[in-house]
């Protein structure tokens, strides 16, 4: 199974096409715009099946919005990357191992569009044509290689992942915000920000065609008070920034009236341990152990043929750094690495190196 959504072009990630490829059944393209995204006889014909996907995690979302959700899940690109598989892309991992060349281009394309053209299905149906050959191929490699139950639990953890937490503040992603340290500037970014999330919102449109980042970071720095001086500015030059110009005067002068104390942080508090690069600053202990807990596990990452990532989040290996547990034995590091959600082979690989390097210490 695959689908096809229109980043870049909609606001929205839901899927506007959905590929299918089964046994005894062939290639079966879905367009759940046309069906009003109810697609309940397919959700009861696939009861109990393994799916078999490229990058589950990039699917999931858009097809549990139809009402769709895996029994099984067998993810192709996971398995190339516990393979050991440098390159894990479809087209790069069906040419290796199946020897085939998949035909592409057509995969940042606009597939809200309709009628979708023929080459463009073709390109879709070619996606999910080879997965179960592939997945078959790779599941006899996982398993020679010992690594076929790691793989399995990857997959269930995929499957039941739970939707990532919205962000506190998504504003704070915009491209180029590092410019910017004055909470007045930052301020307007915010609001500009809200603005054209609003807008975007509203006509499913991506945020970027509404208006680029750029444009918000550019306007915040200059603070243009009329609607000339924003239009004379390189960003605002074409014709959808011109004409919504007004909004975004209204909201640079929103941020204008605000009091001191709704401005925003310019050095916000993090959900969860500060930039690595700050750690020698703010507790040369950390910085310590998280060097050494790098060292040792892309040891242990490269003596398994893995990828150091696969091994261990590295956002659980920062917390765990920054902040141990008290019981630094492996049995007690490991207790903290299931805490933090790692599977049972990332713990026995993990857990006892990690705890020698958590007892590193600074010398003096």
């Amino acid at each position: 199974m695959d689908t096809e959504r229109a980043s870049g072009y909609r606001y929205s990630q839901r899927a506007y096409l959905v590929q299918l490829r089964r046994e005894g059944a062939g290639t079966v393209l879905v367009d759940p715009i046309a069906l009003g995204g109810r697609l309940d006889p397919l959700v009861e014909a696939l009861q109990g099946t393994e799916w078999v996907l490229h990058a589950a995690s990039q699917d999931l979302p858009c097809l549990a919005e139809l009402g769709l959700r895996p029994a099984i899940l067998f993810d192709t690109e996971l398995a190339g990357r516990l393979a050991g598989f440098e390159r894990v892309a479809l087209g790069t991992l069906v040419e290796r191992l199946l020897g085939y060349r998949l035909e592409k281009g057509h995969g940042a394309a606009d597939w809200s569009r309709r009628p979708l053209p023929p080459d463009w299905l073709n390109y879709a149906a070619l996606d999910v044509e080879l997965l179960v050959e592939l997945r078959d191929v790779l599941e006899e490699e996982l398993r020679r290689q010992g690594k076929l139950d790691w793989a399995l639990e990857e997959f269930e953890a995929a499957r039941t992942a739970p939707p990532p937490r919205p962000r506190v503040e998504p504003w704070r992603r915009t491209s180029g915000i590092h410019r910017i340290r004055n909470p007045r500037q930052l301020a307007a970014v915010r609001a500009m920000w809200e603005a054209r999330d609003s807008i975007a919102r509203e006509r499913d449109i991506a945020p970027g065609r509404v208006l680029p980042d750029s444009a918000l970071v550019e306007a915040s720095v200059k603070n243009p008070k009329t609607e000339a001086e924003m239009i004379a500015l390189p960003v605002f030059r074409g014709r959808a920034q011109r004409r919504g110009v007004g909004t975004w005067l209204a909201a640079l002068r929103q941020a204008e009236t605000l009091d001191r104390s709704e401005l925003p942080d310019p050095s916000p508090q993090h959900d969860g341990p500060p930039p690595p690069n700050r750690w020698a600053d703010k507790d040369p202990a950390a910085a310590v152990r998280l060097a050494a807990a790098r060292t040792a596990l892309t040891a242990a990452a490269e003596a398994n043929t893995l990828p150091v990532e696969n091994l261990l989040l590295p956002d659980l290996l920062r917390r765990t750094c920054w902040q141990p547990p008290e019981d630094l034995s492996t049995e007690g590091v490991a207790e903290a690495l299931r805490t933090g959600g790692a599977r049972s082979w990332q713990v026995e690989l993990a857990a006892a190196v990690l705890a020698e390097a958590l007892r590193t210490t600074p010398t003096v």
